[in-house]
């Protein structure tokens, strides 16, 4: 612990023993966040149209993913500051303001979409108007982070990582022919269609998502500043070998479940409405009442309630990644472990993203057309980003002696050119 008399740190703090639990923070949130209303509605959709034959994707998708995110949380926790703030201090403005301005549209889209699939779910359960419970959901999310400190915050956003395991119990309750799941997962197999492409573009679209990168950057950054024992790793060398190492377990660990939920939820809708002919799910809702008949109600209300438990994780950490990635680029105070007096234009932020996500439910904005876009900015913005983090990671001037290893650093290109190559496939798409 800090000794706040003389400034010194006792090293006895990295001693003890730290439970399974509480190793687990910002990897696990953030990988259980990529599992959103919109990230459900593309992987039911992958299984209801093509079975069993995509699941390989989310199988490659997870080194991927595990990789940049790493990359991202060790930025963070080495340099104190998110990516936004790395991006101001060391590299050209114009770059900075293009991919915050791509990230924001993209987030506030894609919180829009997750909060309309909120509402619905609840309506598919308990009945009601579904925009009177988007507007519920919307201003809860607010009151969370405005009103709630911190701690109590990332603890609330923690518990609900455990909505995830639902889409595990929906898979047990139906018959699914796992030599042929299996199968897919190892042996790589594509429509060569149209739709084919489209689907296989929209996984990866939706799985190594730009929110993800900024906001395990930010926490990480958060946490050094709500810890009075821990230090940036630059100025701290003492505590480098534990703090990597955690951040790594905690990493895999979140990217392993984000990864392995999709599989689940994929096999579950090929095992299911795919077998039954039903291939045009365009929602995640309407996966969820498609499964009452194949399935049975249960199945149908717990998928439901995964939606909404997803939804409340996913939604917090859409607009504060937003904030977050504004304020570090404009230099403003920031960070959910100050008062709404202490950092006023950050907290407006995350407020008017919320507010303009909540109200594009009442306009009768398409809801699918709405994650389209979301989805091709998210991959747009991606590309860059994703070559931006290895730079990042890589360079001595920024991280110091804690650079990347080579294995890691091929990982963060195999991604940066996988995400390449599926957006080079998008707009080929657009051009058919």
């Amino acid at each position: 612990m800090k000794n706040r008399a003389t400034g010194t740190v006792d090293m006895r703090w990295n001693r003890y023993p730290i439970s399974f639990w509480r190793r687990l923070g910002p990897g696990l949130i953030t990988g259980a966040a990529d599992d959103d209303p919109s990230g459900l509605a593309t992987y039911s959709q992958a299984g209801a149209q093509f079975g069993f034959t995509l699941g390989w994707t989310l199988v490659l998708c997870f080194p991927l993913m595990a990789a940049v995110q790493e990359m991202s949380a060790r930025i963070g926790r080495i340099t104190c500051y998110g990516l936004a703030g790395n991006l101001r201090l060391f590299y050209p403005l114009a770059l900075l303001r293009g991919l915050v301005a791509l990230l924001v549209m993209a987030n506030v889209i894609n919180l829009a979409a997750d909060l309309g699939a909120m509402g619905a779910a609840v309506q598919l359960v308990v009945g009601g108007p579904t925009n009177l419970w988007v507007l519920a959901f919307g201003v809860g999310c607010i009151a969370l982070q405005v009103f709630v400190d911190y701690r109590r915050t990332i603890a609330v956003l923690k518990w609900l990582t455990l909505s995830l395991f639902a889409y595990v119990g929906v898979a047990l309750m139906v018959s699914i022919p796992w030599g042929q799941a299996l199968w897919h997962m190892v042996v790589p197999t594509i429509t060569p269609t149209k739709d084919g492409f489209a689907v296989v573009v929209a996984i990866f679209g939706t799985t190594l998502s730009p929110y993800l990168f900024f906001w395990q950057a930010t926490q990480e950054a958060e946490d050094v500043a709500d810890k009075p024992e821990a230090y940036p790793l630059l100025i701290a060398p003492h505590q480098a070998a534990e703090e990597l190492h955690r951040i790594r377990f905690d990493t895999y660990i979140g990217m392993g479940l984000s990864n392995l939920v999709g599989l689940f939820v994929l096999i579950t809708a090929g095992a299911t409405l795919h077998v039954h002919g039903i291939t045009d799910v365009q929602t995640a809702n309407q996966a969820a009442e498609a499964l009452r008949p194949l399935a049975g109600p249960l199945a149908s209300v717990v998928f439901a309630l995964g939606i909404i438990g997803t939804g409340l994780l996913a939604v917090p950490i859409l607009a504060a990644s937003s904030a977050y990635a504004v304020g570090e680029a404009l230099g403003w105070r920031i960070g959910l472990g100050r008062r709404p007096r202490e950092a006023k234009a950050f907290y407006g932020t995350l407020v008017g993203a919320t507010l303009i996500g909540t109200v594009m439910n009442f306009t009768g904005v398409d809801a699918m057309k709405a994650l389209f876009w979301a989805a091709v900015l998210n991959g747009v913005v991606a590309v860059p980003m994703m070559y931006v983090l290895v730079h990042m990671a890589s360079s001595p001037r920024l991280m110091g002696p804690y650079v990347i290893s080579r294995g890691l650093k091929a990982m963060g290109i195999l991604a940066a050119v996988v995400m390449t190559a599926v957006v080079g496939a998008m707009g080929v798409m657009f051009w058919l």
